[in-house]
């Protein structure tokens, strides 16, 4: 299958830095921004912008379209994911690849329980710095997105996604260990988003030495070692690669996390601390800051 445009269910800051690149690189017409009537009225009436240019989407209401999508992806929040599956159940086909760019381990396996796993390629999202506030999202890192196939995937849906990437110039990458990439990538959400609401600043306030810093990386070892009961082989390397990448983010910046929490938003510490904290109970293992996370952040 040959992919030759996309459709984007959620405009937080990722969603509106996805949208505006297929947008610039294929033209509108080849990308549908999905969402509801009340939704779009409000989209179109708030001018969403990105680096400070206006944004020109196709937004389509997702109950109107009939053409099944050839890539489908969401990026909604977790807590949002259950609805925009049922908003665009009728628009998944039988070719359609789906990829969802949500933090986390589980959307995976949601979309391949309502849709099937055949259709679904795994997908980190990593390494950028996107911040929307209002109506306007910013982004100096783009990051890229990890791609790889588990648990019944198909090879041939993964090489489409990448021959598409390709021809969009989009970056990404292909770990040889995609369980053990999207066990990372929690690692570092548990570590970062986490410390950086709970004390209400920036990644700087955990790029520089001092209590943020050494609480973020208690975090992100208790997330190892559930990881290691898991058989994932998560390690201290791991996390210095992490560090090392958080480090290079805009320090003014903020994760999607402090973003939600500044907002009066329902936050994601259920899908960090509380993963963490549930497969600690599962295998003995104590897990005091994640605990503290869920207790102050909840």
């Amino acid at each position: 299958m040959k992919i030759n445009r996309i459709d984007i269910v959620g405009l937080g800051a990722l969603g509106v830095m996805y949208a505006d690149f297929f947008t610039r690189k294929l033209g509108k017409e080849h990308v549908r921004v999905l969402a509801d009537e009340e939704r779009i009225t409000r989209y179109q009436k708030e001018q969403l912008t990105f680096n400070g240019e206006i944004c020109d989407f196709q937004y389509c209401d997702a109950a109107k379209e009939k053409r099944p999508a050839q890539l489908l992806l969401y990026a909604v929040k977790y807590g949002a994911l259950e609805t925009a599956m049922e908003e665009t159940a009728h628009l998944v086909g039988e070719d359609t690849i789906l990829i969802a760019v949500l933090n986390g381990i589980r959307s995976e396996d949601d979309l391949g329980r309502r849709f099937g796993m055949e259709k679904v390629v795994h997908c980190i999202a990593q390494k950028m710095d996107a911040m929307k506030e209002g109506n306007t999202a910013v982004c100096k890192n783009k990051g890229e997105l990890a791609l790889g196939v588990l648990d019944g995937g198909r090879e041939e849906n993964l090489a489409a996604v990448k021959a598409f990437f390709d021809e969009t110039g989009f970056a990404y990458s292909c770990p040889q260990d995609m369980r053990h990439a999207m066990w990372a990538k929690l690692l570092c959400n548990v570590g970062v988003n986490q410390t950086v609401s709970l004390c209400a600043g920036t990644y700087r306030d955990v790029q520089q030495e001092g209590e943020e810093r050494e609480r973020m990386k208690a975090a992100m070892r208790e997330t190892i070692l559930v990881a290691n009961a898991e058989g994932v082989d998560l390690s201290e390397k791991d996390l210095d690669d992490w560090v090392a990448i958080i480090d290079t983010l805009n320090p003014d910046g903020e994760p999607s996390m402090r973003q939600d929490s500044k907002a009066g938003r329902k936050t994601e510490v259920a899908l960090f601390a509380g993963t963490i904290c549930e497969l600690g109970k599962k295998h003995g293992i104590a897990t005091p800051v994640n605990d503290m996370f869920l207790e102050r952040i909840e």
